[in-house]
């Protein structure tokens, strides 16, 4: 039986329904390169706190996109490679600039990382479908949050563009990471975008329609969200004051070419004498009376050394008469080390062997000396960056079979986070051994506080990437450590940048790059826990918890079907 009404007002028709080609920015193509240069904002090639600020809509083109693509009924394959090309040209944009070190790993940073990332995108296209859009579009942030804590532990751990990170250029607005640390910053990304794609197409999704003054009461949300944050820290960081007492570090920075200059082979090969005078002359014209920590580079003493004989090494005779001639000085610097085992069942997992050498380990290490005559302590590299300081034990019970021609394997590491002792004359002065790479690991850098550490001291050698935006991406990221754990950060860089941040994320003391120099700073001491501290990645663990029991029911949805 026909009705005998008809509908007051028709459904607006969309070009999907009509099969009409959609318009250009409605283009899938246009909408994955577009979402990548959003993305890209957060670690423009000159960091700055106004590029970051298209962090807030940098996810609504892939929102958009696969609302659209869904609506059309397009197969997984085709929603898959639009994902796929947004995140590519994301990671292309971003991290170009490691092929310098190795193209080959610079390739895999790019090509990889933008594969893994599609992981927790596609998780929450199927969750949507089957548990509908409601717990779909609240299961994204989830999903995502999860892989970047999954990014921070794992064998391929890449966490360089966690969305956190990408407001490391406005530390000032993230004051508050001290309680969240940055996994709350990719919450606050996820949050504005959702908000917004909800404030722009309502509930109905891409195509309907909704009245001028729904529309003006939604994007309020997202902006208050975007603004609260950002009140909330400015105040934070107005009453903040720095905490501790002082004392006064001198960080140097040799500028030795890593490619020509500071290794054996290179074509103006510097011998590691002559590399050891730069180190102390430069030391020398900037210590004063008052100075209780030099800090050299990571590498610093590239030769390595056994650790069982390494007091018979010549470079290690040197630096002691050197301190003794300048009592009440400590010294933390940068080696390349050699431990050994005495069997197999005691040699570590990445351990090599020799049969002129037992079992040994390469290790890259910072040595602390607290005076000229106390026992050298040594730390090793713990966060080692895949594929050139280390490769996932798949790859490597491969690779091992295979004569490349040179070094195969991973370095050596250690599990727990070395705090040095405070030396007699500055019994505050606990300093944490950071190498690189490792300053980008909110919670890892937070354990060296948790044990005690009162200052973070960071050796690093960032001319591996030249003049690219890499050394100043990392440089930042420093802020945002200082403001979760509320240190101090001395930094020393073979050349990059070479200076100090205080406990709000502040550089402010920095040396030019590409320059021998040295720089010599004051910085506090705090004794205090931060939140973040304390508790750890909170924000991290709930959510791989909850990614599970959203992949569980969405499993058992599809098999009730």
């Amino acid at each position: 039986m026909m009705p005998t009404t008809q509908p007051t007002t028709i459904p607006t028709p969309t070009s999907s329904s009509l099969g009409a080609r959609p318009g250009f920015w409605q283009q899938p193509l246009v909408l994955a390169v577009l979402g990548g240069l959003l993305l890209s904002g957060g670690w423009a090639p000159y960091p700055s706190a106004v590029a970051s600020l298209l962090l807030f809509g940098a996810w609504l083109p892939y929102l958009v996109l696969e609302r659209q693509l869904t609506q059309q009924g397009a197969r997984t394959r085709r929603v898959f490679a639009s994902t796929y090309l947004m995140l590519l040209v994301w990671n292309a944009l971003t991290t170009w600039w490691v092929s310098y070190s190795s193209l080959p790993a610079g390739i895999a940073a790019v090509v990889l990382n933008a594969l893994l990332m599609c992981l927790p995108l596609m998780a929450f296209r199927q969750t949507k479908k089957r548990l509908g859009d409601r717990i779909g579009y609240l299961s994204l942030p989830i999903y995502w949050i999860a892989f970047e804590q999954l990014h921070l532990h794992w064998d391929l751990t890449w966490p360089w563009l966690t969305l956190g990170n990408g407001f490391a250029a406005a530390p000032q607005w993230v004051q508050w990471y001290e309680y969240t640390g940055f996994l709350g910053g990719s919450v606050w990304v996820w949050a504005v975008n959702l908000l917004a794609f909800w404030a722009w197409f309502g509930q109905g999704g891409v195509g309907t329609r909704t009245s001028h003054e729904s529309r003006r009461w939604r994007w309020a949300l997202p902006l208050v969200a975007v603004v609260l944050p950002i009140g909330i820290s400015l105040i934070i960081g107005h009453n903040y004051q720095e905490k501790g007492p002082t004392t006064e570090v001198v960080v140097v920075q040799p500028n030795f070419d890593p490619y020509v200059e500071k290794f054996e082979g290179g074509a103006k090969f510097v011998p590691p004498n002559e590399q050891l005078t730069r180190y102390l002359t430069l030391s020398e014209q900037h210590l004063t009376p008052a100075t209780r920590l030099i800090i050299w580079p990571e590498t610093a003493l590239e030769e390595a050394i056994w650790e069982n004989t390494i007091e018979s090494d010549f470079r290690i005779h040197r630096i002691r008469e050197w301190l003794g001639r300048h009592p009440g000085v400590a010294l933390l610097t940068g080696v390349t080390t050699i431990n050994s085992y005495p069997s197999k069942e005691a040699a570590s997992a990445t351990a090599r062997h020799r049969d002129d050498l037992g079992y040994y380990d390469f290790n890259n290490a910072a040595s602390y000396f607290a005076s000229a005559s106390a026992p050298l302590a040594i730390y090793h590299k713990s966060r080692l960056v895949p594929g050139v300081e280390k490769i996932p034990p798949i790859l490597s019970s491969v690779l091992s079979n295979i004569d490349l021609g040179g070094f195969v394997g991973s370095y050596g590491s250690q599990a727990e986070r070395t705090v040095f002792a405070a030396p007699a004359n500055a019994p505050a002065l606990r300093p944490a051994p950071l190498i690189c790479y490792e300053s980008i690991y909110g919670d890892f850098v937070s354990e060296y506080a948790h044990n005690g550490a009162t200052l973070l001291a960071l050796s690093t050698n960032d001319a591996w990437w030249h003049d690219s935006p890499g050394y100043r991406q990392l440089l930042t990221y420093g802020g945002l450590r200082c403001i979760e754990t509320r240190r101090d950060l001395a930094r020393a860089a073979n050349t990059g940048f070479t200076g100090f941040i205080n406990q709000k994320g502040e550089v402010y003391q920095r040396e030019p790059a590409w320059i021998s120099t040295a720089s010599r700073g004051t910085v506090h001491l705090n004794t205090e826990l931060t939140f973040y501290a304390r508790h750890g990645e909170l924000i991290g663990r709930a959510v791989q918890a909850l990614a599970v029991l959203l992949l569980a029911a969405a499993v058992l949805k599809r098999k009730q079907r």
